[in-house]
Formats: structure tokens, C-alpha cells, sequence
């Protein structure tokens, strides 16, 4: 803006102490009461011109590792790696909001009292701050972003870990500029971190409240000044409806209704810039009693003379490019993937030309994403339609080339015929072109140096094949597609790795609405579920199934489910969901990807769908090869590169069902019988030999079992620790039930009970007791059709024993009964003295359950004989303290309390750790009982402590009960409130058990 006029009113655009009767920008009266739906609306519109592009790249935190951002401009939530994070709770929201509001400053508790709870704080809320502030540092998931500091609490998220800091020092930068185009970047850039009303879930907060006006205020600021800015760089006609709408909005705002005088007059409608003058002069005299600033005078009197110094700046005379758009057609039925879309959306910052962004965050380079998944996942659609979305960012042309990396012909596209058609697009003669892959992309380079070009690289076969068509400075966006990882693109070039994997099941529910209508698959919920399942949620198997059901209106959904049902089996709906050409069949899409592995990796591929169970770990993988499990790392990562098979946690691998399905296909033409029999024999080795040991480090009364050899090339890693024996059982739970399935199916009936047998006092502990009880269901049935040279009458026995166990834990006694006298009667046929001991134990526990007690201590006191005599001693001791337990239900406490005690001395010298455990709860429950319960409170402790430090959660959730109870006599009621809070919690998690 030039002349005395103009630069009288960009000044006091710039000066915060012009009049601007702040009053009317958030509700000061009826006459503005509707102005923060109206503010959030138009703060909405500015977010959508680039929605997410800021998050990325400026949450880097003060160690240059994790993205972080407390989120104020809007709803109050947290940015953690590009993710959003949701504060649940009012005060929780304060509390963040009030510190986030005093970055790098200690808040006192008090303040932070006042300003979260205002004049009627509780009583406990020092207490229930500190809670707020625990849950606060678990959601940012560092506790040092929170500081604890005398007398309170700091916020550390560095320089830019509010958007408010960012959003403030971008205003400023922007305010400083005297480059319109350089200072409209800045400010697009800030207002574009609004995402609705400051604050927006804080109301009623006196303090909040005030600081939302003033956040609000500083939006109307940085628009104001943006508004200008766009008006130096001549974009008048744009400007005009953003200028009536916010007129409207802020009647008394002096800087925005000279912006509409002077693109009124721009416009050459002279007298409608008077009027909107007098129309503001009007309601300035009639409302407020004051007339316009002189500045504004000085514009209408220069409008009136016509100053030809109002009038916009020259356009710059250039010839205009060719401007290529390429992109194919968008899928209309697109749907899902917004956390996908928003990590694209995150590259736009450093791609649009804003320097400032680069500079601060040191991205300067060019912006790559590089867009992996698996054959049929949908990464082609999700990239065309967010390029579509895009495209308004890169005015200087769209291009796009499909690379034909994984393609029916088997020929990718030479990177010297993508490079010569995108010289092409921008009508470069042929004259010019010159010879050799290296000068084109050169000359490439060279025409796409200061153009913002958005680039599609679509099925890429690898990195090598893109790099020639990569531009060379900022400005521009490539984003590749591949199934391949591209992990050399990721590690050189910098590129953002944006994975693509099977939609989640309502993102899939979405894909059927848009292509078969909202209507049709709401009648049909069952249906709908069933499609999607049998689909696998892969998008392409999703589609082909929709078109089927699209072309066929008058047919139910659920017809179309049971098809798909009817095939039975994934290969068989590979069958149903066939396309009518390759690239609508997801076996020939797969066979692409097939086809371009080595050797060792699609034989790896094959043997890995032969494992049941949901993911394998390494011992697994390595186990199906035959090799160890350094040798199978190099096949494994080639699978995972080229997007076949899929780590979603570190260590552990897994197939989706339809990949599965195929690669079983190929196993079945590929290999021979006895290969596939003998890889199923050693997977099974490694689940036995490795749960087996596992299984004694957290129980030393299991004993040694004889299991034999594992077949040569069977990887079996061997815990050391309890802690590291429970963890794998964890990691590997749903593997190991699928392989006492598989066992049984495939006739090898010995590995079924062995398993079965390993895996039970993991799952016991754990409270997964139906899995327990449909383990062993198994192994028995396996047992008993004789499918074994020779029965194992003690295995048999053991069987039925824990059957007969894990039956009364969930409250069916009267099958607990009939196996628990089942496996006495086959270990006394046996001779098994040590199994017939333990089934008596047992079936006095079931007796002690059903108040039997008399009963209960015969059959206790009897194995407990048995064991003296064996002289098995942890079994003794683990029977002496029953016989106490039993004594105290007689009422016999001083009796119980003895033998309790002197178990627990056993327990401890034989370092029977969950042995001692229940003799802790045992001795604990004598004192209770007897009057003391201090003395029990102790006990309880120790006992709850070896339980947690087991990992068994159903005797912890028993202890904290025992606990509770005794806290109440000890007239202790808030403890007691919160152990039978957390024993309530633990329940919740495990089976349930009768009367739960």
C-alpha cells in the first residue's frame, strides 16, 4: 500500500495501541453475542486451506527427537508425533491449559488452585492436582515435560511446545516483515494453528476465559494483518467476501473496515468504499459516541480525490508457463485413512516456499514422502485423492507418472522415459533435451528450481528408480508409493515415511457406505461385519466385493457375506472375491509383489504361512527355515521391505490372512509334503522346548520333563530370569493356544499335551482360565484317540488334573470333580505316586471351594503325606500351608497360624516364590482372624509384593481383597477403599468367576 493515506493505515494496522474497541471481539454485547460461532467458523476456513501442515515439522523438542505440542487454539489436547492426544477432564484441560500458558515458568500450586478451581476449590485439591498433573505426563509420555518445582509446577516443552508460542512468534515475524509475500507466508502460517474457539472446553474459568479474549484478540491481529498483507500483493478481488463477513462480525473495528474501503475502491466501486465509511461512522456515533480514527478520515478523504496512490500495485508482466496437471481421476468413494492424510498434510510447510518454517526447524531440503504398503492396501488412492486435495498449494503443476514397479508385464518404467515426459509437460522442445539419463534430470532439476510442483511417483519398484525424478531444491513435493519399504529413500534423502496398512474395521464400514449407500448397510449391520472380516479390511478385496454387491441392488448384503462364508477358508475367499481382470484380483496383485522376491525370501514367505496364531517372534521365524535365526534375518527383512510381511511390534512378524491364504497357495505347489510337515514339527519344538523352560523359571515345582530333542534346526532361546520367562509368555500367548491347535490337528499328539501342559501355569496366573480350560480340552481329546504308539498314563493324568483345576476356577464343579478323581484313578492305575498326590491337593482345594472342610483337610493331610514320603519338598510345604488355610475355615486359627508358619519358613529356603507367596496370604489371614489386623496388613504386603513381582494377577487381586478387609478393622477406610478399588480393577481384566 503506498500514499500518505495507505501508510497511515498500515501503520496503525501494525500499532497494537490503535483504537480497535476491543470490547466487541468475544461477546462484549447483544449486539456481537454471536461472535465466537461466527470467529470459530472463519478460523475454521483458515485451517482448511492447509489443514495439519504446522504440526510436524515445528513440534521438534528441546532434544531434536519426539514432536511435541500442547494444543490451545482450540480444543485443549496434545500433539505427540503428529498424533493428537486427548486430555480427558475439565480440570485436567486447566491445569495443562494454565501452564502451557506460562511456558519455562514455575506455577504455585496455589495459583494453579485458583486458576483451575476459581473461588470453591475442594477440599483435596492439592491432592486431586497432583493426580491431574500424573495423568498429564502420561499422556505427553515424557514425566520431565512437567516439571516438578518449588512451590509448583513448570511446563518444559521447549521454545515451540505450545501452539500459542508459535502462533505468537509467527505474528511477530510476520508483523516485521516488509515483504508482503514474505510476511502473508508468516501469518497464513500462524492463523492456520486455530483450529476453533482458544480454550474452547475451559469455560467458566474466570482466568481462561479472559486469556481465550486474549488469544481470540491476537487471531483477529495476525488476520487483520494478513488481510493487509495480501492486499499489497494486489489480491483485491479475492479479499472482498472475507472482508464483508468479518465487517459484519466486528462492527466497531476500525483496521477492517478501511481494508474493505480500500478494495472497495480497488475494486472501482468508489461510492460503496464512501458508504461502508459512513456506515461505520453511524454506528460508531449511535453506539459508542465517538467518531473514526484519524487515519481512517485520512483514507476516505483520499478516496474521495481519488489519490492515485490507493490504486494496487502493478502486476509483474511475465509469460506464463506450461502448467501441467497430470493427476488421474480421484476415487469418488475414498474413505478413511486421516491419520494417513494428515502426516501428507504435514510435508505441505516446507513444500509451499516458507522459508521461515525451513529455517526454524532445519527441513530445508526437499520434501519427500515416501508412501509404503502392501499389494491391494490402497496407498495409490489415498495418494491421488490427498494430491487432489493438494493441488491448490502447488499453482506451478501437478505431474504424475505410474513407475510400473509391480506390474503384470514385469517391466518398470525406465526412469529415463518418466524423466523425458515430465520434460514434456512443461513443453521443452526435443531440441533441448540432451542425451543421457544425468543431463535430462538435470535439466529437470533445473526447470523445477523456484516452482512449487506437486510430484506423483506411483508404484515404484525401489528408491534407485525414483531418485532421477526428485527435484533438486525446496519448493516442490515428491511423494512415492511402492510396496517396497523404501528405507534408502527414508535413511538419504530424508523422506517421510507414511506406512499404509489394512483399514481399520470402521474405516472399512465407511469404504461400503460411500460405494453402496448409507442406507443399504445400516439395514445390514451382521452382514456389513461379515464382509469386512471375510475381507480381511484390505481396500482392494473391499472393492472388488462392493462392486459386486453395487451391481446387484435388489440383492441383500447378506447374501453377498454368505458367499464369502460359503468359500471357508481365505484361499477360498481369494476364490469369491476374484476381479474380472488382474488388477481388480488380489492373487494376481500378489503374485507381482511374489514374483520379484529372491529365492530364500519367498521360501520363507511359504513357510510362514504355515504357522497358526496372529504374529511370530524371531525364534518362530527362524524355526519354520531350518536356520538360525541370524541366517533367517536377511530373507525376513527382504519380506518386510517389499511390504508381505508386516512388524507391527518390534521383534514379531505377521501376514494378513488374504497374503496368507496366497503364499499358503504357493507353499502347496512349491514345496512337498514332508518339507511342509517337518516345519510345522519344528515350530512346534520351538513353542515346547522354549515354554517348557520358561514355565519352571516361574514355577520351580513343575520339575523336569521329558520332552526329547528338538529337530535339528530348531532355534529354542532359553530365558534367564522370571521376569524375562513371563515376558515371553506374554509376547507369545496367542501363538502358543494356535499351536496346541495345530498340534492336535496335524496328529501330533504329544507336543498337544506337553504344550498345553507348559502354557499352564502362565495362562493360571494371568486369569485367562476358559483359554486354560480349552487347552487342556484339547490336549485330552488328543490323548484319549489314541493316535499315540503309547498312551501316557501320567501325561493323561496330568491332563485331567489341571482340566479338573482350571474347571472349578470357573466354577463348573461338578466337571472339576469328575477330572480330578479321573486323573487319581489313572495315576493310582499307573503306579504315579507324585501324580496322585498332586490330584488329591487339588481335589482337597475344590473341597475347601465348596466348604467341604472336613473333606478338604483328609484329602490335603493325605497328599501331604505323599509328598512326605516322595520327599518332594516344595509340593509339602505348598500342602502344609493348605492344611493350614483349611484349619482357619474350621475356626482353628492358632493351629493355622502354626502350619502356615512353618511353611512359609520352607517356601523361603527352597526359593519357592509363589509358594511363599501363599503362605504370606495364609499367615496374614491367622493374624486377621485372630484380632491382629496390623500384623496381617504386614503379611498381606509381603504376600502382594511376590505376587506382583510373579506376574500372578489373579492371587494379587485375592491379596489386595485380604488387605482391604483388614485395613477396614484397622479403621482405615480410605486404604481399604483403594485396594479393593484396585483388586476390582484387576478382576475386571481376568475371566470372570462365579458370582463376579
Amino acid at each position: 500500500m503506498t500514499g500518505a493515506a495507505a501508510r497511515s493505515f498500515s501503520n496503525a494496522l501494525i500499532d497494537p495501541t490503535y483504537p480497535d474497541h476491543r470490547g466487541d471481539t468475544r461477546g462484549q454485547a447483544a449486539k456481537t453475542a454471536g461472535a465466537p460461532v461466527r470467529l470459530r467458523r472463519q478460523q475454521s476456513d483458515t485451517r482448511r486451506s492447509a489443514p495439519g501442515f504446522i504440526d510436524t515439522f515445528e513440534g521438534v523438542n528441546r532434544w531434536g527427537a519426539a514432536a511435541l505440542r500442547v494444543r490451545l487454539l482450540g480444543p485443549v489436547d496434545v500433539l505427540v508425533d503428529g498424533a493428537a492426544r486427548p486430555v480427558r477432564g475439565q480440570r485436567r484441560k486447566a491445569v495443562l491449559a494454565v501452564l502451557g500458558l506460562h511456558p519455562g515458568e514455575v506455577v504455585s500450586t496455589g495459583r494453579l488452585v485458583d486458576l483451575v478451581w476459581g473461588d470453591a476449590p475442594p477440599p483435596n485439591a492439592v491432592n486431586a492436582l497432583q493426580s491431574h498433573v500424573s495423568y498429564l505426563r502420561r499422556t505427553l509420555g515424557d514425566k520431565a515435560v512437567i516439571a516438578s518445582r518449588p512451590p509448583g509446577y513448570l511446563l518444559d516443552a521447549g521454545g515451540d511446545g505450545t501452539d500459542v508460542a508459535v502462533a505468537e512468534r509467527r505474528i511477530a515475524a510476520g508483523l516485521r516483515e516488509a515483504d508482503p509475500a514474505a510476511r502473508a507466508r508468516h501469518l497464513q502460517a500462524a492463523l492456520e494453528l486455530w483450529r476453533g474457539t482458544p480454550l474452547a472446553d475451559t469455560g467458566g474459568l474466570p482466568w481462561l476465559d479472559e486469556q481465550a479474549e486474549r488469544l481470540g484478540q491476537l487471531w483477529l491481529r495476525g488476520r487483520r494483518a494478513l488481510l493487509e498483507a495480501r492486499l499489497g500483493l494486489g489480491q483485491h478481488a479475492q479479499l472482498l467476501p472475507d472482508l464483508e463477513q468479518l465487517t459484519r462480525e466486528h462492527p466497531f473495528d476500525e483496521q477492517l473496515h478501511g481494508l474493505l474501503m480500500l478494495t472497495l475502491y480497488r475494486l472501482g466501486r468508489q461510492a460503496d468504499a464512501l458508504a461502508a465509511f459512513r456506515r461505520l461512522r453511524g454506528t460508531l456515533d449511535d453506539d459508542l459516541g465517538i467518531e473514526p480514527g484519524a487515519a481512517l478520515r485520512d483514507l476516505e478523504a483520499g478516496i474521495l480525490r481519488q489519490d492515485p496512490e490507493l490504486d494496487a500495485p502493478a502486476p509483474v508482466a511475465a509469460t506464463a508457463p506450461a502448467v501441467p496437471a497430470q493427476l488421474p481421476l480421484a476415487v469418488g468413494t475414498f474413505a478413511g485413512r486421516t491419520g494417513e492424510l494428515a502426516r501428507l498434510d504435514s510435508l505441505l510447510t516446507g513444500a509451499t516456499g516458507d522459508t521461515a518454517d525451513t529455517a526454524d526447524t532445519g527441513t530445508g531440503g526437499v520434501a519427500v514422502a515416501a508412501v509404503t504398503g502392501t499389494a491391494g492396501v490402497g496407498k495409490s488412492a489415498l495418494v491421488v485423492h490427498w494430491a487432489h486435495r493438494a493441488a491448490g498449494r502447488f499453482p506451478d503443476g501437478q505431474l504424475y507418472v505410474n513407475l510400473r514397479g509391480f506390474d503384470p508385464g514385469g517391466r518398470p518404467v525406465d526412469p529415463a522415459d518418466a524423466v523425458r515426459g515430465f520434460l514434456d509437460a512443461f513443453g521443452v522442445a526435443a531440441a533441448r533435451v540432451p542425451a543421457g539419463l544425468a543431463a535430462q534430470a538435470g535439466l529437470l532439476r533445473s526447470l523445477l528450481a523456484g516452482r512449487r510442483v506437486l510430484i506423483v511417483l506411483d508404484n515404484a519398484r525401489d528408491a534407485e528408480q525414483v531418485r532421477p525424478l526428485l527435484p533438486g531444491t525446496p519448493g516442490c513435493l515428491a511423494v512415492v508409493t511402492s510396496r517396497d519399504a523404501l528405507t534408502s529413500l527414508v535413511a538419504l534423502e530424508g523422506a517421510l515415511p507414511v506406512a499404509v496398512d489394512l483399514l481399520s474395521a470402521g474405516e472399512a464400514g465407511d469404504l461400503l457406505v460411500r460405494r453402496l449407500g448409507a442406507a443399504r448397510v445400516a439395514a445390514e449391520p451382521a452382514a456389513v461385519a461379515e464382509i469386512v472380516a471375510r475381507c480381511a479390511r484390505l481396500p482392494l478385496a473391499l472393492a472388488v466385493a462392493a462392486g459386486r454387491a453395487a451391481t446387484r441392488p435388489e440383492l441383500p448384503l447378506a447374501d453377498l457375506a454368505a458367499s464369502l462364508r460359503a468359500a471357508g477358508t481365505p484361499s477360498g475367499t481369494l476364490d469369491a472375491i476374484a476381479g474380472d481382470d488382474p488388477v481388480s484380483d488380489p492373487r494376481a496383485v500378489f503374485s507381482w509383489s511374489y514374483r520379484a522376491l529372491r529365492p530364500a525370501a519367498a521360501e520363507l514367505l511359504r513357510r510362514m504361512s504355515l504357522a497358526p496364531g496372529t504374529d511370530l517372534g524371531a525364534g518362530a521365524i527362524a524355526s519354520l527355515a531350518g536356520v538360525p535365526a541370524a541366517a533367517a534375518r536377511v530373507p525376513l527383512a527382504e519380506l518386510v521391505r517389499a511390504n508381505l510381511v508386516f512388524q507391527d511390534t518390534p521383534g514379531r512378524h505377521c501376514l494378513h490372512d488374504l497374503l496368507r491364504a496366497y503364499a499358503a497357495e504357493q507353499a502347496a505347489v512349491h514345496d512337498a509334503a514332508p518339507g511342509h510337515r517337518l516345519a510345522v514339527h519344528r515350530l512346534l519344538d520351538h513353542y515346547l522346548h522354549t515354554a517348557d523352560a520358561a514355565a519352571r523359571l516361574l514355577d520351580p515345582a513343575r520339575g523336569p520333563r521329558r520332552l526329547g530333542d528338538p529337530q535339528p534346526g530348531t532355534t529354542v532361546p532359553r530365558p534367564q530370569t522370571r521376569g524375562e520367562a513371563l515376558a515371553w509368555f506374554d509376547a507369545e500367548r496367542d501363538p502358543l493356544l494356535a499351536a496346541v491347535r495345530l498340534a492336535a490337528d496335524a496328529g501330533f499328539d504329544g507336543h498337544t499335551w506337553r504344550l498345553a501342559a507348559a502354557v499352564t501355569t502362565f495362562l493360571d496366573w494371568r486369569g485367562r482360565w476358559h483359554d486354560l480350560a480349552a487347552v487342556h480340552e484339547t490336549a485330552l481329546r488328543a490323548q484319549l484317540r489314541g493316535r499315540s504308539p503309547a498312551v501316557d498314563h501320567a501325561g493323561l493324568g496330568d491332563t485331567a488334573c489341571a482340566l479338573g483345576r482350571t474347571y472349578a476356577r470357573i466354577g463348573r464343579y461338578e466337571d472339576a470333580e469328575h477330572h480330578l478323581g479321573a486323573a487319581m484313578w489313572v495315576h493310582e492305575q499307573a503306579g504315579d505316586t507324585a501324580g496322585l498326590a498332586r490330584a488329591g491337593y487339588h481335589l482337597g482345594g475344590l473341597a475347601l471351594r465348596l466348604r467341604r472342610y472336613p473333606q478338604a483337610l483328609s484329602l490335603t493331610e493325605e497328599a501331604l503325606r505323599r509328598f512326605d514320603r516322595l520327599g518332594d519338598r516344595i509340593w509339602r510345604a505348598r500342602a502344609l500351608n493348605a492344611t493350614g488355610w483349611i484349619h482357619g475355615h474350621l475356626g482353628e486359627h492358632r493351629q493355622a497360624l502354626q502350619r502356615c508358619r512353618e511353611a512359609l519358613t520352607e517356601t523361603i529356603e527352597l526359593d519357592d516364590r509363589h509358594g511363599e507367596a501363599g503362605a504370606w496370604d495364609a499367615v496374614g489371614h491367622a493374624h486377621h482372624r485372630l484380632g491382629d489386623p496390623r500384623q496381617a496388613i504386614a503379611c498381606y504386603g509381603h504376600a502382594l509384593r511376590a505376587y506382583l513381582e510373579l506376574g500372578d494377577r489373579s492371587g494379587e487381586a485375592a491379596v489386595l481383597a485380604h488387605l482391604a478387609d483388614a485395613h477396614d478393622d484397622a479403621a482405615d477406610p480410605v486404604t481399604a477403599a483403594e485396594h479393593r478399588r484396585r483388586g476390582l480393577s484387576i478382576l475386571s481384566t481376568l475371566d470372570p468367576a462365579p458370582g463376579a
